[in-house]
């Protein structure tokens, strides 16, 4: 049996309602990419403002979970949304239906407000595909002077540390973006260590020799900044020690304090920064713990073993049983043990009093007012810091008969005419140069 090319006889009438169907795909996408402006516009609003900081990780998670949108989608509509914030061309010409999502989309990689203009064109002149060429050419151009560009960083850094004729040492030198950051933040926190804490204590922070009376410049302060840093890197050595010990936060919580966050008693950081109970209730959910006894006059008496808040075998059984974060909407597969009763209330360490949270919903159940509680089905329930139900699967929206419809008479009622031919490029059919165009378009190109 073979089978062979369709054959269609056209007519004038099928040809005709070809045309109409064309016509009307073309002028329903162009309402749809106006409507997508307008969406755009909302959530750059929406994101400025914070209106996904209720328990979301981001805007884009919220997009994921209010609106079902895949969560690169989601991410994407996010970063556009931004970009067209300071791209008003582009954003002008999306929400008249000129230039499709597809096209600004891509456009908003590359596109800066010196460039705008140039890009729009392109937009406007050639297909989907030709911008989509003409972006990628775009970037390539973009990372190899990137390239270019932290190469040479990386060949002139150096470092020139000489003794003057009068004694004093010179210190001179060019680092990498990353590593003059890390010394700027060190030096940073070693002058807020000489300087800034001794006044705030009435006290100075190192021996009182190495601070002198009066306030020194900004330029003296640095100086002595530097001296902090290397007489602190000999005592304690370069070696920065064992990943475990290293980032190994200990919090001093009186038992008082954990039970019931109202009540007075210290709630401190090792080195003595207060941090609120309800921060160290969440850290106590999931740590290691170390039970301390104390006399009226504050000596320890006794010190206990150090144990771990949930064991290893129930911990277990607890990623295996919640596979992830169990707030709504969240898709993070990994967390912390959340004891729904704290067990510094008497809530026990058992599977059935536990959940796991995601760092940012921890805190969120913990400092930001966010309850949890499991019911008798054995379902956990989600409340708002104001009582309102969070709901696993949100509620979904009021949807007119006609949307299509309805889709029309909104962008009509805000003057848009839009029909088949809005948003067809000016091409004519002649073969794309990438090359060339990137030569003549790209800032870096230009005048190679």
């Amino acid at each position: 049996m073979e089978i062979g090319p369709l054959h269609v006889d056209a007519t004038a009438e099928s040809i005709s309602e070809m045309d109409r169907l064309g016509d009307e795909i073309a002028e329903l996408s162009a309402h749809l990419d106006a409507a997508t402006a307008r969406l755009l516009d909302l959530i750059r609003e929406f994101d400025a403002g914070g209106g996904w900081n209720n328990g979301f990780s981001s805007c884009a998670h919220w997009l994921s979970c209010r609106a079902g949108i895949d969560m690169g989608a989601a991410r994407e509509r996010v970063r556009v949304a931004r970009a067209l914030g300071v791209l008003p061309r582009l954003a002008d010409a999306l929400a008249r239906g000129e230039l499709s999502y597809a096209k600004v989309r891509a456009l908003t990689r590359v596109a800066t407000p010196e460039t705008e203009e140039r890009l729009l064109a392109v937009g406007k002149a050639g297909t989907a595909c030709h911008v989509e060429q003409i972006v990628r050419g775009w970037r390539r151009v973009d990372h190899l002077a990137e390239a270019r560009e932290t190469a040479h960083r990386q060949k002139s850094r150096a470092l020139h540390v000489y003794q003057d004729v009068d004694g004093m040492v010179v210190v001179r030198g060019r680092l990498t973006p990353e590593v003059g950051a890390v010394l700027m933040q060190a030096l940073a926190a070693a002058r807020e260590t000489l300087y800034q804490r001794a006044r705030g204590t009435g006290a100075p922070a190192i021996p009182a020799a190495d601070v002198p009376a009066e306030t020194p410049s900004m330029a003296q302060q640095q100086a002595d900044a530097l001296g902090l840093l290397a007489e602190t890197a000999l005592r304690h050595g370069i070696d920065p020690g064992a990943p475990g010990e290293r980032y190994q936060v200990v919090v001093h919580v009186d038992a008082s304090v954990l039970a019931n966050p109202e009540e007075a008693g210290q709630s401190v950081l090792e080195g003595g920064t207060h941090v609120s109970a309800e921060t160290s209730r969440r850290l106590a959910c999931d740590a290691t713990r170390v039970i301390m006894r104390h006399d009226a006059d504050g000596r320890i008496m006794e010190v206990g073993a150090r144990t771990r808040t949930i064991p290893p075998a129930l911990r277990r059984a607890l990623y295996h049983r919640d596979g992830g974060c169990r707030f709504p909407g969240c898709g993070v597969s990994f967390g912390q043990g959340h004891h729904i009763r704290h067990w510094a209330n008497g809530g026990p360490t058992t599977l059935s009093n536990l959940a796991m949270l995601c760092r940012r919903h921890h805190r969120a159940v913990h400092e930001e007012g966010y309850q949890v509680e499991r019911w008798p089905d054995g379902e956990l329930r989600f409340t708002r810091p104001d009582g309102r139900p969070l709901h696993n699967v949100p509620l979904p929206p009021a949807v007119p008969d006609d949307p299509v419809q309805a889709l029309r008479a909104r962008n009509e009622a805000a003057g848009l005419h839009l029909h088949g031919r809005t948003a067809c490029p000016g091409w004519q059919g002649e073969r794309l140069d990438v090359g060339y165009a990137i030569d003549v378009l790209h800032p870096r190109a230009i005048g190679r």
